[in-house]
């Protein structure tokens, strides 16, 4: 499964890919004609990130970008987020 996301399960899937040759009839060509149609696999876009689980621990997991931009799943916070001092009162 290395090639699937851990959290949805989004895999690869397989299409055409499609060969065209000529010029474009709105370009002033004659018209594009299809010369080949071959098999290829469209993959899912996979990052490999530090992920923060439910009890707190952090883990390394393969995920789609749709499911780090969707929220899915929550990146390890590696600093803690600068916080400014208490502002001292002053008389």
């Amino acid at each position: 499964m290395a090639v699937a996301c851990q959290v949805c399960g989004k895999k690869p899937g397989m299409g055409n890919a499609v060969t065209h040759r000529g010029k474009a009839k709105y370009l002033g060509g004659v018209g594009t004609k299809i010369t080949g149609i071959s098999r290829r696999q469209f993959r899912p876009n996979l990052q490999r990130i530090h992920v923060t689980t439910a009890n707190g621990t952090s883990k390394t997991l393969r995920v789609c970008t749709q499911c780090i931009r969707s929220g899915a799943v929550t990146k390890k916070i590696h600093h803690k987020p600068f916080k400014l001092p208490k502002a001292a009162e002053t008389k």
